[in-house]
């Protein structure tokens, strides 16, 4: 008998660097299985005037088949009037998608999540532009008001007491967007700099950072600045609810087919030439699953007709997932590799300027 069950996981990404405007959305990244619940963690002191927070969040590493967590932190703005929508995991009927956070000068939709520090899920409450400056709320901000005086006090509603980290599916947030925040997602906005790219990047580098090493209590859940994972940064207090392994496919029949969506470049042809090669991807894919498929059906056949032992069984059933994890390797390999291309050819043609920010 096959061991296993059926799980749906398409484990693919698509990171962006400064894509138009017309770019963020849901973006490529596909899960079957939600994301762990947000850790609580306390926020680091501001480590400069005019830095602004960007809260911690669940990322996902399809190599690995786990989410890992990008830590909240403080990072300079694209420019001045620029506030930070974050991103966020929404359900779209057979799996979890990514929608990218981005810059832009009013507060969007982001799924309901109450990330804290002013993200109560509705908006943005840590503070406001006056003028070309950036006043902050202390009542929600870790601020030194002996140092920062453009500071101001206004306690906040603290929004939902759940630490759910999706919106929508089975258990999920079930706010829905207002005609106002589909609004705002049509102002002009860029997507994250290239200081927020980087601390991405070490993230998901970082094995501490996965799930599957923390169990949802990241040993860094926040830094004072992007990509400083060594001075500054603060620890979870805790997780914010009961940690669940993801699934693991054992067999190639239960391996979902790859069906990939090329991001919205702002360029028709472009769109159409991306998917294109996508679709062709995901066909020979989709070959390589029915082919192992096929090899693995033929040796439970004979197992049967052998009356094979529990030890023979079970060194069949440990041959067969190690075949199938390979599998999945090589395709995530062979999509990332496809990703660094179109990522590399799209960025070179973006005008929107995006920078790492202001050193400090």
């Amino acid at each position: 008998m096959r061991v296993g069950m059926v799980v749906r996981s398409l484990m693919f990404s698509f990171v962006l660097l400064g894509f138009s405007h017309g770019a963020f959305g849901q973006i490529g990244i596909s899960v079957g299985f939600g994301p762990p619940l947000l850790p609580i963690y306390e926020q680091p002191i501001l480590p400069a005037d005019g830095y602004l927070w960007a809260p911690g969040y669940w990322g996902y590493d399809y190599s690995a088949n786990d989410y890992y967590w990008v830590p909240g932190t403080w990072v300079y703005p694209p420019q001045a009037g620029y506030l930070w929508t974050p991103g966020y995991w929404g359900w779209g009927g057979n799996a979890y998608f990514f929608n990218q956070g981005y810059w832009g000068p009013t507060v969007g939709y982001y799924g309901g999540i109450n990330y804290g520090y002013g993200y109560g899920g509705v908006g943005y409450e840590g503070g406001r532009w006056e003028g070309g400056r950036f006043v902050y709320n202390s009542a929600v901000n870790h601020v030194n008001t002996a140092v920062i005086h453009n500071t101001y006090n206004a306690p906040v509603s603290l929004g939902s007491e759940n630490h759910v980290s999706y919106n929508g599916g089975r258990g999920g947030v079930e706010a829905r967007p207002t005609a106002q925040q589909e609004a705002y997602a049509k102002e002009q906005h860029v997507g994250p700099v290239a200081a927020q790219t980087q601390h991405v990047q070490e993230a998901r580098n970082n094995p501490e950072l996965h799930a599957s090493a923390n169990q949802g209590k990241p040993p860094i859940a926040a830094t004072a600045k992007p990509g400083d994972f060594t001075t500054g940064f603060v620890a979870s207090k805790q997780a914010g609810g009961e940690y669940k392994a993801p699934p693991v496919n054992n067999h190639a029949s239960e391996l979902p087919s790859h069906d990939f969506k090329a991001p919205n470049t702002g360029s028709a042809a472009t769109n159409k030439s991306y998917q294109q090669q996508l679709n062709e991807l995901s066909a020979r894919e989709a070959q390589d699953h029915q082919n192992l498929e096929q090899q693995q059906e033929e040796e439970h056949q004979q197992a049967t007709q052998k009356n094979y032992s529990d030890k023979q069984i079970q060194q069949m059933e440990q041959r067969h997932s190690q075949q199938t994890q390979q599998l999945e390797q090589q395709h995530a390999t062979q999509h990332q590799q496809m990703e660094q291309r179109q990522t590399s050819q799209t960025s070179s043609k973006s005008q929107s300027g995006n920078s790492g920010g202001k050193p400090h």
